[in-house]
């Protein structure tokens, strides 16, 4: 069980990598839109090679930027060559609910050995046919799943417990984080992983009372009184 970072800003990343407390980072396009990603191959290829580099053995998530089936293929085969440690983002299914992707996760998986993580799902079912397709990933969104007033560690560890009976390989990442207390309820829950953005994960270490506790220490060191 682990943290993955949301994000695609180097210095955060290199920040938390230096604390060893992140497992990995994951992104896609309106992360890195919102990062300072102007768009462009290139510019894609060279950020995220240095982000592979930066967490590398650790697992980095770049999401095809294509819904079309061979362009998807493409960017894949692509993708997952720049660098051993980076793993491919295929969405559940297309924007009109079109079913190409799963056909595409079992073929990349299966047949291409390009490992794969299927996102933007809600629910328990929709991880399980990922996962029975091949997935080595599997991200249910449960923040969204909250706001739509559901019981996101419900849907999570309803679908570990598919997973563990079926002695499927894929793995739960658990995103879309609103508050520092969905990192521990989604991993009790069952996810092997959640996702956090830099800014909630720096609010986790902090705590009011280890604060006020802190700086009892510093003042008494200072007045030279024992503790």
């Amino acid at each position: 069980m682990a943290i993955f970072l949301d994000t695609g800003n180097i210095k955060e990343i290199r920040k938390f990598m230096r604390m060893g407390i992140i497992r990995g980072v994951t992104t896609n396009p309106t992360i890195l839109r919102r990062d300072g990603y102007g768009g462009g191959l290139e510019e894609l290829k060279t950020r995220q090679i240095e982000i592979a580099e930066a967490i590398k053995p650790y697992p980095l998530s770049v999401e095809v930027t294509s819904n079309d089936p061979e362009e998807m293929l493409s960017q894949a085969r692509e993708f997952s060559g720049w660098a051993e440690n980076i793993n491919v983002k295929i969405p559940i299914h297309g924007p009109e609910g079109e079913l190409d992707n799963l056909e595409i996760v079992h073929r990349l998986e299966e047949e291409e050995g390009v490992t794969v993580n299927v996102t933007a799902m809600m629910s328990a079912q929709q991880g399980l046919l990922a996962a029975l397709a091949g997935a080595s990933y599997v991200s249910l969104f449960g923040g969204r799943i909250s706001d739509m007033g559901h019981d996101a560690g419900g849907e999570i560890s309803r679908l570990r417990g598919l997973i563990d009976d079926l002695v499927l390989k894929a793995k739960i990442i658990a995103g879309s984080t609103r508050e520092v207390a969905n990192v521990a309820d989604w991993l009790e829950a069952g996810a092997h992983f959640v996702t956090v953005t830099p800014a909630l994960l720096a609010k986790m270490p902090v705590h009011p009372y280890s604060r006020d506790t802190v700086r009892m220490f510093l003042r008494d060191a200072e007045g030279g009184s024992e503790q």
